[in-house]
């Protein structure tokens, strides 16, 4: 039995207004031991329709026409409602099946009725409660953790908050279970999760606090296969498709071919700088790339003797000061043999980091190039110059050679990265974890383990409006992430994207996320955005939006059957995300 609290006088499509009752308007009601909340806005009522119960959820009320009573003219109170589903076998089902017809009785919805539209809370997984209800809501997170999440919201609205607190719910309940069979990556902008967030334990947690201004900090292990990359370089150096992207794909390509040769890049270096300086029609730039060559190598002998070559334009050769003689070029020159022979070949190589490496093979093909007169100097010198540039602050925050260690959490933080930094991580990481975590499960259908990438602050890297970079980077970038979103399901592999401005993502990105987790959110393009994207957002949800209180959010998506209106529970001060408000009174003084 429940509390009867008006009946039906109109039904117009999925639209229902009830006629309440005069003794219907109060806040809180008890009956039989059960707690029931008044009508109001959000609230839940049941419909009975024969032997079927409708739930619908109140969109709306107002006053109509007067009644006349002893006590003066009152008004006539009415609801508007919008049917959310029905109980079958008192279990609820989503969905309009039914629609009541006129002088169907409304009924109060007792909480523990409430709590059966949500699923039963699991203890353990208890995240907030629900706005109007006050009743505590958990996480369906067998249904919502396989999915592909993004939590939205303006600054200082709790969105941080809220990601937090998911998966540090999910690490403190099935952080062992998880241990060798799923992975997870936070990409941290801004070093809000390098403390005791999300997993207090370092044994399952690996923080990487990149630094590219003192270069003092964390290293990122990246495979060189990753590293070594066409795609990867071409993109990084912002190089032409005709000229410098086949230059680029032939430093790679003899690489690959010679790499396991023992000394095949020694041997490679000594026999090109032999053939610049003994080429019959040499060109003024090949003793700048040599004096290059040899500061890679740390070849003082060779860098001092290079220097004492001058270009003699007249007569289209070099000139070594010292003698003075010209090097006419020749398998028998005796300008080379008494002057560079002996210095060339004793050259031997250091050992080289895989930034070095690449520095040197590039100056070393790009002399070989110019002999065979594949290229003109001036078509790739611009490449140099941004390739020195790049490398400078790679090496400071990457360490090529050895695979990361596969630990349950791992943090990225980019606090300390400058901004080309924080636009090429991400890259290169989702890259390197997608193939890699795509080949492990090759094999196995469904995938016998997951992948989870969190991207905090998404927007930096996902964004379709930044005018910093060229439009080939940026479609790149782009289209790695879209097809991590459209495919990486079927892989198990699931994007977390947390951001502060949706409708600057990309809309196929935001068209293929799952499970929405909505803050306050005020720019119209955000909310425009919304409205297209999530076809289960109803009008009544998103008018709220822009008014939600701090940690109260929307949630939506194909996890929940319904969209909830959720006060998150805020987590102790060790476990919150770095992300405070700065307090004034104690920073300025009372």
């Amino acid at each position: 039995m429940s509390i009867a609290i008006g009946e039906v006088i109109s039904v117009k499509g999925v639209n229902i207004v009830v006629e309440l009752y005069e003794e219907s308007n109060k806040e809180t009601l008890f009956y039989d031991g059960e707690k029931f909340n008044g009508v109001s806005i959000q609230e839940h009522i049941i419909i009975r329709r024969g032997f079927k119960d409708i739930v619908a959820l109140v969109q709306g009320e107002y006053l109509d026409e007067y009644i006349k009573s002893e006590d003066g003219n009152t008004h006539v109170r009415k609801v508007e409602l919008r049917p959310i589903g029905f109980y079958h076998q008192e279990a609820f089902q989503e969905g309009i099946k039914h629609l009541p017809m006129i002088r169907d009785i409304a009924y109060l919805m007792s909480e523990s009725q409430v709590s059966k539209i949500y699923g039963e809370p699991d203890d353990n997984f208890i995240i907030g409660k629900i706005l109007t209800e006050d009743l505590p809501i958990s996480l369906p997170w067998a249904k919502l953790f396989n999915t592909h999440i993004g939590v939205f919201g303006n600054t200082g609205s709790g969105k941080s908050n809220t990601l937090t607190n998911l998966y540090t719910t999910l690490f403190k309940n099935k952080r062992d279970q998880l241990h060798g069979k799923s992975q997870f990556v936070v990409l941290d902008f801004n070093g809000e999760y390098t403390g005791e967030q999300l997993i207090a334990d370092q044994k399952f947690k690996k923080v990487y606090s990149l630094d590219t201004k003192t270069g003092e900090g964390d290293k990122f292990p990246l495979s060189s296969a990753a590293f070594w990359d066409v795609e990867v370089f071409s993109i990084l150096f912002k190089a032409t498709e005709n000229t410098q992207t086949p230059f680029l794909k032939r430093v790679v390509s003899g690489r690959e071919r010679f790499e396991y040769i023992p000394n095949s890049l020694e041997n490679y270096t000594k026999k090109t700088i032999e053939r610049a300086l003994t080429n019959t029609s040499p060109k003024k730039e090949f003793a700048e790339l040599i004096h290059e060559i040899s500061k890679i190598t740390k070849s003082d002998e060779l860098v001092n003797r290079i220097k004492r070559l001058s270009w003699h334009g007249q007569l289209s050769h070099f000139l070594y000061t010292n003698a003075p003689v010209h090097l006419n070029g020749g398998d028998n020159d005796p300008a080379y043999i008494d002057h560079f022979k002996a210095t060339v070949d004793a050259l031997t190589l250091p050992i080289l980091s895989h930034f070095d490496k690449l520095r040197l093979r590039i100056n070393v093909q790009l002399l070989s190039d110019l002999i065979s007169g594949y290229v003109q100097f001036e078509h790739i010198q611009p490449l140099l110059k941004r390739v020195e540039s790049s490398i400078g602050a790679l090496e400071k925050v990457f360490e090529i050679g050895e695979n990361p260690p596969e630990k349950l959490l791992t943090v990225v933080s980019l606090r300390k990265t400058n901004q080309e930094v924080k636009k090429v991580i991400p890259l290169l990481l989702a890259k390197y974890y997608y193939g890699k975590h795509k080949e492990s499960v090759i094999n196995s259908s469904p995938p016998d383990k997951t992948f989870h990438l969190i991207i905090d602050e998404a927007h930096n890297v996902l964004s379709m409006q930044s005018n910093r970079e060229s439009e080939v980077w940026k479609d790149y970038r782009l289209e790695l992430f879209e097809e991590i979103i459209k495919e990486g399901r079927k892989f198990g592999f699931y994007l977390t994207l947390s951001s502060q401005r949706p409708a600057d993502i990309s809309a196929t990105i935001m068209s293929q996320i799952h499970n929405f987790f909505i803050h306050r959110l005020v720019n119209d393009r955000d909310l425009l955005l919304l409205d297209n994207t999530i076809s289960s957002l109803d009008a009544l949800s998103r008018s709220m939006i822009p008014n939600l209180a701090k940690g109260c959010a929307i949630i939506t998506g194909t996890s929940f059957d319904l969209p909830m209106v959720v006060q998150f529970n805020k987590l102790e001060k060790k476990h919150q995300p770095d992300s405070d408000d700065v307090n004034l009174k104690e920073l300025w003084g009372d």
